[in-house]
């Protein structure tokens, strides 16, 4: 897709790049789940996801490095990480081959049963009774998701809130296995053709847009407790399952 863009149409991207790196610096990952969603509104999803993959990646390693002890992380969420990789390998390539318009309305409906269930105290006893295996479906379902629509986060949110994670060990988990799965999906894009040279303003605007806007919302992070954060996450996923149910249904009309 060429990509042509007027000063107006320009700021409004670069608004969408800072409003989601905020976000991911305020709780620590999210800026593809937020990005996306925006930018599809005026782009097809596989232009929206290339426009974000070098930021997400940049994004990632800071968010990763903020939080400190990368190899106990890495040791702890690395089967994780390359269960998302593998997933996310399986996605993009469904990405590349089919329209994937639908497979938002599922998440969506998939986030806003789990939200369902945990206003009425229900929980997912399977995540903690058999961890290794929750640990596969989640994995596998949040790289899939991740290569399908750009978005694995509420996944990832609902695999650590149910495995009893603390605010910087979810951090960890999402973006190690963001990082893993943008690789391979930046492999992907490239040798399908899907990133060309137009993209290169828009790209670099979102880039340094997000740059600024991620270390503004690291700052806030700081004053977050546990409860408000876990509040916080609850209070996105509903906000995003929103977003993908508005988009699916503009792809309609």
């Amino acid at each position: 897709m060429f990509i042509q863009l007027n000063l107006s149409f320009f700021v409004i991207i670069v608004s969408f790049a800072f409003f989601a790196a905020m976000v991911h610096g305020t709780i620590g990952f999210g800026f593809p789940m937020v990005s996306t969603p925006l930018f599809a509104l005026f782009f097809d999803l596989q232009t929206a996801i290339a426009l974000t993959l070098i930021p997400t990646l940049a994004i990632n390693l800071v968010s990763i490095a903020g939080e400190g002890h990368f190899r106990e992380a890495l040791q702890r969420f690395f089967p994780l990480a390359l269960l998302a990789m593998t997933g996310s390998a399986i996605g993009t390539q469904l990405l590349l081959h089919s329209a994937s318009d639908i497979f938002k309305l599922f998440l969506a409906a998939a986030i806003l049963v789990y939200l369902g269930l945990d206003k009425i105290n229900i929980r997912i006893h399977q995540t903690t009774e058999h961890p290794q295996l929750a640990k596969v479906v989640f994995g596998l379902c949040a790289g899939v998701l991740g290569g399908l629509t750009n978005v694995m986060a509420p996944v990832l949110i609902v695999y650590s809130l149910e495995s009893g994670h603390n605010k910087a060990e979810t951090v960890q988990a999402a973006n190690l296995c963001f990082l893993f799965g943008k690789i391979v999906q930046s492999v992907l894009f490239l040798v399908n053709g899907k990133i060309h040279a137009d993209m290169l303003s828009p790209g670099t605007a979102v880039f340094l847009a997000a740059g600024g806007a991620l270390f503004l919302g690291m700052r806030i992070r700081q004053y977050l407790n546990d409860a408000t954060y876990r509040q916080l996450l609850r209070g996105l996923l509903f906000l995003l399952a929103l977003l993908l149910v508005v988009q699916f249904a503009v792809s309609l009309t």
